[in-house]
């Protein structure tokens, strides 16, 4: 086996949380994990300006295969702008036209008056918890640990 082949399997350095093939690794405001036929993107922070690239990362890798079924947890979410706004129809959009959905997962009242005011409710309704089987095992909570 060639030496670019070794590279390309290495693990992930040593200290960086694990993360699945095919996605990217975890940043300060996401990180992604592949549930049965969902890819869950757990995203945390304030989305704003300074933090859609890395939001964005996440959801390009997720929306890129064929028929995806995307989970978006917003539940730690500090605060969210119409650029976050925009990475996130951008990715629906993505997933709809490979024949998949995109689902936003929030119990927040912010950021379903966000949804509300901007009129995206009826595009996004969000559920209020991840379902079942797209559960963390851990069961430590919505929020990953950085």
């Amino acid at each position: 086996m060639p030496p670019e082949a070794e590279d390309r399997t290495a693990a992930p350095p040593e200290g960086s949380t694990a993360h699945y093939p095919g996605l990217p690794p975890v940043n300060a405001y996401a990180q992604s994990r592949l549930s049965g036929e969902f890819t869950v993107v757990v995203v945390r922070g304030e989305i704003d300006m300074a933090a859609v690239d890395a939001l964005t990362e996440h959801l390009d890798a997720a929306t890129a295969r064929s028929e995806p079924q995307v989970l978006v947890d917003l539940r730690c979410v500090d605060f969210l702008d119409c650029s976050g706004l925009r990475v996130l129809c951008r990715a629906e959009r993505r997933a709809k036209e490979r024949g998949g959905s995109l689902r936003l997962v929030s119990h927040q009242p912010l950021i379903h008056r966000l949804l509300r005011v901007s009129g995206l409710l009826s595009r996004f309704p969000p559920l209020a918890e991840l379902p079942p089987e797209c559960r963390p095992e851990s069961g430590s909570g919505p929020c990953p640990q950085e």
